[in-house]
């Protein structure tokens, strides 16, 4: 058995080259030259090759990803607007109601952390130590995303006080 010529690796006769540093090995049987042509079609020019797979059919990424999947990132901490204006846009999603509700709850839900983030907790910042309403609104807000997640997984509708009803208003009248 042979060893590789550069780093003395073990490599087999057929190897052209090393597994572990890449180097090619001298004696190895040569690739093809460049400008000959090897089909595994015997008896065939480079342009008379049958094509066996059919021609690349465009599919929508999006097209594949199920209703409940979609819904459930709607209700991802933080990120769940992603998904959520992804569903807003879709025309597959346009007449569906559940799914444009669960989008419309999942933004207002990140509009309540931004607000929370960028007014109430700047607001209540001297009183941090007292009273830290800006963190207790953001773990309220974080439980409320972490119970629609469950929710939602569990194939159920569920429409949270205020920020549901808006919801369901909204995607009714924006169909």
């Amino acid at each position: 058995m042979p060893f590789c010529s550069q780093c003395g690796n073990q490599v087999t006769p057929e190897d052209a080259y090393c597994a572990r540093c890449g180097s090619r090995q001298p004696g190895a049987p040569t690739p093809f030259p460049p400008g000959t042509f090897r089909s595994a079609f015997p008896g065939t020019t480079p342009g008379s090759i049958p094509n066996p797979v059919p021609p690349f059919q465009q599919v929508d990424f999006f097209e594949r990803i199920p209703n409940r999947t979609f819904s459930i990132l709607c209700y991802v901490p933080v990120i769940g607007w992603v998904p959520s204006v992804v569903v807003l846009g879709m025309k597959r999603f346009r007449g569906d109601f559940i799914m444009r509700f669960h989008a419309f709850q999942g933004l207002y839900i990140f509009a309540a952390w931004l607000i929370v983030d960028w007014a109430i907790q700047p607001i209540f910042s001297s009183l941090h130590h007292v009273l830290p309403v800006g963190n207790l609104l953001q773990v309220l807000l974080m439980f409320v995303w972490i119970f629609m997640l469950v929710k939602t997984s569990h194939g159920q509708v569920y429409e949270l006080p205020i920020i549901g009803e808006l919801a369901q208003r909204t995607a009714r009248e924006h169909p």
